[in-house]
C-alpha cells in the first residue's frame, strides 16, 4: 500500500503529464513519481515562489513536504536567488530528449542534484549521469543527496571546461550560454542530442536542440526561456548578435534548423546566427 507521500509524488507526476507536457516518455514520469524532491531542497520550511507573475516568494508554514509536490520554484540559496527549478520545464525537456534506460547523460548544473536524480531514474542502473556543478557548495550537497543513486556522478568544476570524457547519448545545459562549448559538441555521440538554453546578456533567449548526424548537426528549438548565465560559456560579441536576431524575429519562432562549425562563408545563405566559432542556419543539412 502506498504511504500518502507516494501518493502525493503520483499525483505531483499525473499533474506535470499535462502542465509539462509530457507526451511520449513514461518513463519521465514516473522518475517524477519516485525521487523525493525533498532530499534535494534542504531543511524546511522552504521558500516558495508561485507561478503567478509578479507574486512575491513565501515560505511555508511547517517542514511538512506537500509544498514540495507543485509545479512552483523552491529557493536553495537564498542570498543568491538559486532555485531548484521548475519541475514542468524540465519534464518538458526530457520528454522532448526521449532518453532511454542504458543511456549516457552529461548534466552541466547539477544544481543540488534533484533533476540529475530524476534523469538517473530514467536512464536506470544500467545508465549513467554525470554531471558538473560550478559552485563547491551545491556540488557537495548534490553528492551527498545521490547517494541512492550510485550510476550517478557529480564533480565540481567549469561545465564549459572540465567535463572531458568518453561520447555521451545526450548533453543537457542548466544554464544560459551564447554558443556550445567545444567540449560538449565533442564528447556528444553519433544520435546523440545536446539541449541548450541559447541566451543573450539579459538571460532571454531559447532552448536550443541540437543533434549530431553523420552529415553534422541538426538544429530545432523548444520555445523561449531565461536562465542565469553559464560560467565559461559566453561571449559578449554573441551576446549583442544573439539579442538582435532575436529582436528581429517580431514574437515569431526562432527559424533554426542547423549548426555549422566555423564562420560562414561570405555570401552563404540562410545564416540567423553568426557565433565567434559557430553559425546557426534556417537551412537544414545536406543528406551525407
Amino acid at each position: 500500500m502506498n504511504s500518502p507521500i507516494d501518493s502525493l509524488r503520483r499525483w505531483f507526476a499525473e499533474d506535470l503529464r499535462v502542465a509539462a507536457p509530457v507526451r511520449h516518455n513514461e518513463a519521465v514520469l514516473e522518475a517524477f513519481a519516485r525521487v523525493p524532491r525533498e532530499r534535494f531542497c534542504g531543511n524546511g520550511p522552504w521558500q516558495i515562489h508561485p507561478r503567478r507573475i509578479g507574486a512575491p516568494p513565501y515560505t511555508t508554514e511547517n517542514a511538512a513536504p506537500d509544498a514540495l509536490y507543485h509545479d512552483v520554484l523552491v529557493t536553495i540559496d537564498k542570498e543568491r536567488d538559486l532555485n531548484n527549478g521548475q519541475p514542468s520545464l524540465w519534464a518538458f525537456i526530457f520528454d522532448q530528449l526521449d532518453l532511454a534506460p542504458g543511456q549516457s547523460v552529461l548534466q552541466i548544473g547539477a544544481g543540488t542534484g534533484y533533476y540529475t536524480a530524476i534523469l538517473a531514474e530514467i536512464v536506470g542502473p544500467k545508465g549513467r549521469v554525470e554531471s558538473v556543478e560550478l559552485d563547491p557548495t551545491l556540488a557537495r550537497r548534490a553528492e551527498e543527496a545521490l547517494v541512492p543513486w550510485p550510476w550517478a556522478s557529480v564533480r565540481q568544476g567549469n561545465g564549459a571546461k572540465d567535463c572531458d570524457g568518453g561520447r555521451v547519448d545526450a548533453i543537457i545545459v542548466f544554464a544560459g550560454a551564447t554558443g556550445p562549448a567545444a567540449a560538449w559538441l565533442d564528447r556528444l555521440a553519433t544520435g546523440g542530442r545536446l539541449l541548450m538554453p541559447l541566451t543573450a546578456a539579459n538571460g532571454w533567449g531559447f532552448l536550443l536542440r541540437l543533434e549530431r548526424t553523420p552529415a553534422g548537426f541538426g538544429a530545432g528549438t523548444l520555445g523561449r526561456c531565461g536562465f542565469f548565465h553559464c560560467d565559461g560559456a559566453r561571449h559578449p560579441g554573441e551576446e549583442s548578435r544573439l539579442q538582435d536576431a532575436l529582436s528581429s524575429l517580431d514574437g515569431e519562432e526562432v527559424p533554426v534548423r542547423a549548426l555549422h562549425l566555423g564562420k560562414a562563408k561570405p555570401g552563404a545563405e540562410g545564416v540567423w546566427l553568426q557565433g565567434e566559432n559557430y553559425w546557426l542556419s534556417t537551412r537544414p543539412l545536406l543528406p551525407h
